[in-house]
């Protein structure tokens, strides 16, 4: 078990899940008529919320670090190599025998859109409250707390108690994004965890799935009346809203040519709103570079692969020219 220590100063941690990712495709469904197909594209590559976010963060420019768990195997060895190779501070890694670092299987179809199989003993759900509380005493002053949901063990009390101590220093910004809820839970029941939360990024399924009978509109007002300091909404092809307590600003995607693999375009959204704070961008120009890292992302296969550096998505972020003054004071 890794011991908690002194770490050098980061611009965001980032908690989440990090595992191995085996893409495929594209695949249709005459894959499951013949038994075998042949794909353009299969390889081995690297995933979860936290790594994906903390990866394309650092490749961004940021310094980052990830609080995550793995197992004590080759797939975890190769993971953390990952993540050092690529700028991420492995320091708040917690590895344990007692159980394997995950590994899925994503294939994706001719339209981009990607399924998973998943190993539901694997570290993807064995993230817990014991990986992360002792890890937060020098946490950066951005916190991502990548994975809600991913986890069964990080239940609304663990996620409650986690919060607490994150923004136990008053300067912290929280930053929550999510997958989609496994327990029928709703936005009324995360009501503890709510004022916590600086910004929280669910896309559109996630959003409604949490909601009930509420449209997006009135669970956007909600959330804001509970405590959230703004609320952005991922919505694919149709761009990002960005709800704050005075205003409504939907965001375009940038175009492009071809989406191969939309695998990670959340986490490079979450990461290009992430590196807008630490340039202290208001909350429409974090999801503008959001939205551009993101289309870079979706054009190529894989969850980060399309995220080189900051270069393409800085040239994207001011060719969308949704914050032109921003874009024109900064680089």
């Amino acid at each position: 078990m890794n011991k908690p220590s002194l770490r050098k100063p980061c611009d965001v941690t980032v908690i989440g899940s990090a595992i191995m990712d085996v893409i495929g495709g594209p695949f249709g469904p005459e894959m499951f008529e013949k038994g075998s197909m042949g794909a353009s594209s299969i390889k081995m590559t690297y995933g979860g919320n936290g790594l994906n976010e903390a990866v394309a963060l650092s490749r961004l420019g940021a310094q980052v670090e990830l609080i995550t768990n793995l197992g004590q195997d080759e797939a975890g060895e190769r993971v953390k190599r990952f993540l050092s190779e690529n700028g991420v501070s492995t320091q708040g890694v917690r590895v344990s025998d007692e159980y394997p670092t995950g590994i899925n299987i994503v294939l994706f179809d001719k339209e981009g859109e990607r399924y998973f199989l998943t190993n539901p003993q694997g570290s993807l759900r064995k993230l817990s409250e014991e990986d992360i509380l002792p890890q937060l005493h020098n946490a950066a002053g951005i916190v991502s707390f990548s994975s809600m949901f991913v986890s069964p063990l990080l239940d609304l009390p663990a996620m409650e108690r986690i919060f607490r101590k994150i923004k136990e220093s008053p300067d912290r910004t929280l930053v929550v994004d999510m997958t989609k809820a496994k327990n029928g839970e709703t936005w009324k029941d995360l009501s503890p965890l709510l004022p916590y939360i600086d910004y929280i990024l669910p896309n559109e399924a996630e959003m409604k799935l949490l909601s009930g009978p509420m449209d997006i509109p009135s669970t956007g007002r909600f959330l804001l009346d509970q405590g959230v300091g703004c609320v952005v909404v991922k919505r694919g092809r149709k761009g990002t809203l960005v709800m704050q307590n005075d205003s409504v600003d939907e965001i375009p995607v940038f175009p492009v040519s071809s989406a191969v693999d939309t695998t990670g375009a959340g986490d490079c959204f979450a990461a290009g709103f992430l590196y807008g704070l630490t340039r202290k961008m208001d909350a429409v120009g974090c999801a503008c570079f959001g939205n551009a890292a993101a289309s870079c992302c979706v054009e190529q296969a894989g969850a980060t692969d399309g995220i080189v550096s900051g270069e393409i998505p800085w040239e994207r972020f001011k060719e969308l020219n949704a914050h032109p003054l921003l874009a024109s004071d900064l680089q």
